[in-house]
Order: structure tokens, then C-alpha cells, then sequence
């Protein structure tokens, strides 16, 4: 059953632009113990709808419900059953990572010896154990952002936000923390997390959604989405090559030093003799996350309009 329904929800911000539609109708449930992504480009709405699923935006118009609880007319209610990782959140510099963790459990309700295992459990986990008493001014961004993370998961809390978690983590520690994220859901917690890391969609997430210009524009599974490019192969040039030599060969996309062609397994030996006899450089792979994704929106999840953000307003 969902456990959160979202109904026709719209959040409209009015500025020196006029108005902006952040959130343009938005209807969406997120079922119990489910693992769900939700995909945008910044600025597309996404960090909005987390903020007033959470209490701590009010949306313009629509509703959200959480458990049965309004969140806007029974927002203590929808606190006691959540925990939050907010997109660029920063830790007290004075605090340590296991100070952190276990006074955060503390304020939650924990007695003081399940917050101290529970703080060291997780923290052990997530990779901190040589950082764990070091205080967070001391620490790299990576660090100070798995400590945020940290926190919120060792809550065991019903419904997690987790707000692009792993932002300015190197790979390897994006997977430690995928596998604690992984953990959580497994242990009973319903998740709802927001990146433009397709990678971590695709690994991830049970069900993804996508949003643009603040409307969802596919929900369902990655496959699911990956099939509707309708081709097999990703090729990528390196620089901008003339549309009028690719066009017959399949989808182009031009990114930004790129350009990328959707295509079949047919089109790769000539596009193979095309790329030599013009000097081109030239990589392939299957068709990923990432090409479905600028199919269906477009353009590539890392390309922003200028001046945008999450609604104007924040």
C-alpha cells in the first residue's frame, strides 16, 4: 500500500521572472518498503517536492500525505515517522561524526547505550571508523557529507529522504554508501531519494520517476525506460561532428564537447570507418540510463538552464 500519495500538488513561486510553476501538477505514490529515484536536472523540481513532502515548504496548491498524515495540517505527526538527508546540508564544525550521529539519535527519543552502538554500527558501515573522532571542520566535503547521511540512516526511521546523498563523494565511496542505503531498505524503511547520478537511479532505485519543468514525465522501471530508446548502441565523438553526417544513422544529441548518437548494431562498422577517416576520437557502449534519459527530456541530466534552481527561491 503507499505510504506516500502525492495529489495534483503545484508549488508557484513569483519573482522578477514572473511566475514559475517549480511543481506543475504533480500526483505520485511511493509504496511501502520501496526503494524510489527521482531523476531530474537541477532546477527541475525535484528538491521542491522533497521539501514540502517533508513539513518544510507549503505547497501553492494539491496535497501530500504520509502515512495517512496531511503535511500540511498534521506536520508533527509526519516528523515523528521521517528522517532527512537536505541537499547541501552542512555538519557543526565543532562536532565529531560520532557526536554527530548519537546526539541527533538522542534528540530522536534513543537512551544514551543504544545511541552509542547504533552511532558506532554505522558509522563502522559507512567507512568513518578513522574519521569518527575527528571534528567536521577537520574533514573533507566527502567526509562532512557521508556523516549527514550517516545520521538519518542510523535512525531506522520509517520514511528516509535522502536528498542527492551522495554529492561530492568519490566512487568509492558512493558504492559504501549505496550498500548502507541497500541495508536500510532491506531492514524495513521506505526510501525516497533524489539524484542526477543516473548510475545510482539505475542501482538503486525499485522505481524511478523523472521530472522536467516541475511535471513528471515517466514513472516506472529503468529497463522499462531504457527500452523506449528503441536502439542498441551508444556512440560518443568527441567534439561537435556535422549533424548531416550522423542524422542517417540514428539520434543525435549535441553535449556541450560531445556529440552522442543513438543507433544500432548495424551503423557500427560504418560509423567505425567514419570516425577514422575524419580523425575523430570514438567510444561505444550499450545504451544506458543516461541516453534514455536525454531521449526522453531532451538534453543530458548535468545540463542546467542558466540561472536556474529548485523554484527561484532558495
Amino acid at each position: 500500500m503507499p505510504v506516500l500519495e502525492a495529489e495534483n500538488l503545484v508549488k508557484t513561486y513569483t519573482g522578477a521572472r514572473g511566475t514559475i510553476r517549480a511543481l506543475d501538477d504533480v500526483s505520485l505514490t511511493v509504496e511501502k518498503g520501496q526503494l524510489f529515484a527521482f531523476l531530474g536536472r537541477n532546477g527541475a523540481g525535484k528538491t521542491t517536492f522533497i521539501r514540502i513532502a517533508s513539513t518544510l515548504l507549503l505547497p501553492t496548491s494539491g496535497s501530500v500525505r504520509l502515512f495517512g498524515y496531511d503535511v500540511v495540517t498534521q506536520p508533527t505527526d509526519v516528523r515523528d515517522r521521517i528522517a532527512l538527508v537536505p541537499q547541501e546540508g552542512r555538519p557543526f564544525d565543532h562536532l565529531t561524526p560520532r557526536e554527530h550521529i548519537r546526539e541527533y539519535l538522542r534528540m530522536r527519543g534513543s537512551g544514551a547505550e543504544r545511541a552509542s552502538d547504533r552511532a558506532a554500527q554505522v558509522l563502522h558501515a559507512m567507512g568513518l571508523d578513522d574519521s569518527a573522532d575527528e571534528p567536521a571542520l577537520r574533514l573533507s566535503g566527502g567526509l562532512q557529507q557521508r556523516t549527514l547521511v550517516a545520521m538519518i540512516l542510523a535512525t531506522d526511521a520509517p520514511f528516509l529522504f535522502l536528498d542527492e546523498p551522495t554529492l561530492g563523494m568519490d566512487p568509492v565511496a558512493r558504492r559504501q554508501v549505496w550498500k548502507v542505503i541497500r541495508q536500510a531498505a532491506r531492514s524495513g524503511s521506505t526510501i525516497l531519494l533524489t539524484t542526477h547520478y543516473l548510475d545510482e537511479a539505475e542501482h538503486l532505485a525499485d522505481e524511478l520517476a523523472v521530472i522536467e519543468d516541475g511535471k513528471i514525465l515517466y514513472r516506472g522501471g529503468s529497463e522499462a525506460l531504457k527500452s523506449r530508446v528503441g536502439r542498441e548502441v551508444r556512440v560518443q565523438f568527441d567534439g561537435a561532428v556535422p549533424a548531416e553526417l550522423l542524422r542517417p544513422y540514428g539520434d543525435l544529441f549535441h553535449e556541450e564537447d560531445r556529440s552522442i548518437l543513438l543507433t544500432t548494431r548495424a551503423h557500427v562498422p560504418t560509423l567505425t570507418e567514419l570516425a577514422l577517416s575524419r580523425n575523430l576520437n570514438l567510444s561505444m557502449g550499450p545504451v544506458t540510463l543516461e541516453e534514455a534519459f536525454l531521449k526522453l527530456v531532451g538534453r543530458g541530466i548535468e545540463e542546467d538552464e542558466e540561472g536556474s534552481d529548485e523554484g527561484g527561491a532558495w
